[in-house]
């Protein structure tokens, strides 16, 4: 038997003349931080940036609504679907730090349901864009709402801002919650129903 060596390759789409364009003013903000650019430590700094900075947003060139569809299936079921403890890495967009957190997403199908990892997916396209919480919660609800038409849908966000530990106030441990319901999550029962098992470990 011959041993085969496993390589990895990592494969990342950038767009060149917007690399470009950003390496060039990632060197002028280290320029202007007082910083040398050319030392060694920081020769490649601008274009690693750049293109941390273009994969942390590719939210902006994806579509939710073609990522939903990709998998939408008819199916006779019309009872509580949940994906929940979805992590989330987003960037303020008053301050372009990071908020981390999890998101929980639920959805009553009527006729038509979407692979489960499309409902991350769709968290994550909106999560990888300069965002508030609020407008990323209410996006999630809107997208699935909008798309599969199910019988109501719910977002839970639970999120620390980074902005807020480690300037401004900087309170370390705090947690800001966000929620959008629509449909048959707005009924009182069904809400607690859903708020219950985001809230229980049955693993």
């Amino acid at each position: 038997m011959t041993d085969k060596k496993l390589s990895y390759e990592k494969f990342e789409e950038y767009d060149p003349a917007k690399l470009e364009e950003l390496s060039f003013h990632y060197k002028e903000i280290l320029r202007l931080l007082g910083e040398n650019p050319d030392r060694e430590g920081l020769q490649k700094t601008p274009l690693r940036v750049a293109k941390a900075i273009q994969f942390m947003t590719q939210g902006y060139t994806i579509d939710p609504v073609e990522v939903l569809n990709s998998a939408k299936f008819r199916e006779d079921y019309r009872e509580m679907v949940i994906v929940k403890d979805i992590e989330i890495y987003s960037m303020c967009e008053h301050h372009m730090i990071p908020f981390i957190g999890k998101a929980h997403v639920a959805y009553i199908p009527d006729k038509y349901i979407t692979g489960l990892s499309k409902i991350a997916r769709v968290v994550d396209i909106y999560a990888r864009r300069l965002q508030v919480q609020e407008r990323l919660t209410t996006q999630i609800k809107n997208a699935i709402n909008d798309t599969l038409k199910p019988l109501g849908v719910a977002v839970v966000i639970e999120a620390q801002h980074l902005c807020m530990s480690m300037r401004g106030i900087q309170k370390q441990n705090s947690v800001t919650t966000t929620s959008d319901f629509v449909g048959a999550f707005e009924r009182d029962k069904t809400r607690a129903e859903f708020l219950h098992l985001i809230s229980t470990r049955l693993h």
